[in-house]
């Protein structure tokens, strides 16, 4: 029984246009309304943020269960 362990992988802004179709200014946008998952600190006292993209397909999974009909 080989289980292939996948370490998570951090998704920055420059790689979410191309993931989700939005550019980073609506995706920040989205951010601020609640409508996509917020970033977090990837190091807790430095700048750079992130997303784990299992959040993010799970986040593109919800979409296209809410916009299956139409």
């Amino acid at each position: 029984m080989d289980t292939e362990y996948k370490s998570p992988r951090i998704l920055r802004m420059k790689d979410l246009p191309a993931k989700v179709g939005f550019a980073p200014s609506t995706i920040y946008e989205l951010v601020a309304k609640g409508e996509f998952p917020r970033p977090f600190k990837i190091l807790p006292s430095g700048r750079a943020a992130g997303w784990l993209e299992s959040t993010i397909d799970e986040w593109l999974r919800q979409c296209s269960m809410n916009n299956d009909g139409g």
